[in-house]
């Protein structure tokens, strides 16, 4: 709950020009904030228009069945539909005054006049009747779990035991996870300096870096992160480092690398690892470059298409390759509920296409007896353990490794960690070992 009683009527008509951009314009709720929210006058209007925005992404299904019961016809105008569908998610989800939600939202329609008295009509409706308009879906799937009937499908074809427990993972605010620097200090020395700050966290998690914040907070906020002390990043990312485990010397190529923290903890797990991180886009590349300096760490940073290593590789082999391969993003939806929106199911067999592409490239990369963890943010199984068998049928020097910890499902190739499971993002890991001649 977002606790706030009163905000302008801009912030409203912000967040709906943000929830525009996205659903009519394809935008990733991460650009469209980044576009919006400089206007806005202070810090207290930009936290609430992501919390609202993130809340209607996350819920955008339930609220448009409700939305369509409270109209005559659909709202043709997108920036009054978002008005809407905001209106009736601080009703239904936020510690906002009711009054306020009502008044605020109406006001925000500004130009469109028109949109005043039917904005001021469906919420003033939905709060008489709101037991109601919630039975009457309660037997939508889509609208209850608000996800697309394709995700539903897919998810409950690949896990039916578990489909409706990642509906609802990923519907769920997701906490902040920090990695603790193991090069200046352990897990506990920086939770003894975050409980010096009076900072809730505790450890979490599998890995031995992972702290768990008890509120999210700027990264300002946090003691030594400008100096490097602490990174932030999911639980289960932290996983790649010690499942690739570099040793020292080893040549390490971190494929598809950008923002950057795989590298960072590759970097912190073995400092005399000799890194190179390859990204295809210059921008993120740049990010890379950006997380090393504030971490000071060194490794050789490229642009680059990691389908294609005859335009930038040079030639020696690596005795480990980090394959976090482009995906669905299905395991990270309760970080970006805009992926419900966003992605479509005919995405699915293109990226299945590109994973395997990218497999078959690298793997000439890799010296004979090295290592390769190939790792997706996604829970679909055509993206993880369905495409690493398709992989070793095609190759016989290529065979599975076991991995270490008691974390996640063992699956017919590789491990899966499912959205929540000990705290952590959808994540699946594969190891594969290079048979030596």
């Amino acid at each position: 709950m977002f606790a706030l009683a009163e905000r302008a009527p801009n912030s409203r008509l912000a967040a709906a020009r943000v929830l525009t951009r996205v659903v009519e314009q394809g935008q990733s709720l991460t650009d469209a904030l980044a576009a919006e929210l400089p206007a806005l006058p202070n810090g207290r209007d930009r936290a609430f228009v992501q919390a609202l925005c993130f809340g209607v992404m996350r819920r955008y299904w339930q609220l448009d069945a409700i939305l369509a019961q409270l109209v005559r016809k659909p709202i043709q105008v997108a920036e009054v539909h978002m008005l809407a569908l905001a209106g009736l998610y601080q009703l239904s989800h936020m510690a906002v005054k009711p009054y306020a939600a009502v008044a605020e939202t109406v006001a925000a329609a500004g130009r469109h006049a028109w949109a005043k008295p039917l904005l001021n009509a469906v919420l003033r409706n939905y709060q008489r009747r709101r037991e109601e308009l919630e039975a009457a879906i309660a037997g939508d799937t889509v609208a209850t779990t608000s996800h697309p009937a394709w995700l539903i499908e897919r998810l409950r074809g690949d896990w039916p035991q578990q489909w409706q427990a990642i509906l609802e993972a990923n519907n769920q605010q997701p906490p902040m996870v920090l990695r603790a620097n193991r090069r200046r200090n352990d897990r506990d020395a920086y939770l003894a300096l975050l409980r010096q700050q009076e900072l809730a966290a505790e450890a979490a998690g599998p890995g031995q870096d992972a702290i768990v914040l008890g509120q999210p907070l700027d990264v300002a906020q946090l003691p030594g992160f400008a100096d490097g002390l602490v990174s932030v990043q999911d639980g289960a990312a932290q996983l790649a480092a010690p499942l690739l485990d570099p040793q020292p010397g080893d040549r390490v190529l971190d494929a598809c690398a950008a923002p950057g923290g795989k590298t960072a903890h590759l970097l912190e797990y073995c400092p005399q690892a000799l890194v190179t991180a390859v990204d295809v886009a210059p921008e993120r590349v740049q990010r890379i470059g950006e997380t090393l300096q504030r971490l000071n760490l060194a490794a050789t940073v490229a642009v680059g298409d990691a389908g294609r290593p005859q335009d930038w590789w040079d030639g020696q082999p690596f005795q480990r390759i980090l394959l976090d391969a482009p995906c669905s993003a299905t395991g990270v939806i309760r970080r970006h509920p805009d992926i419900k929106w966003l992605r479509r199911d005919s995405d699915i067999a293109t990226l299945a296409d590109t994973q395997g592409k990218l497999l078959d490239a690298l793997w000439p990369l890799l010296a004979p007896g090295g290592v390769l963890l190939y790792a997706t943010c996604s829970v679909l199984r055509e993206e993880n353990d369905r495409q690493v068998g398709r992989f070793l049928e095609r190759r016989n020097d290529a065979v599975e490794l076991p991995l270490a910890g008691a974390w996640g499902t063992a699956l017919a190739y590789g491990r899966q960690i499912l959205p929540g499971e000990q705290g952590m993002d959808g994540f699946y890991y594969a190891k594969l070992g290079k048979r030596d001649g």
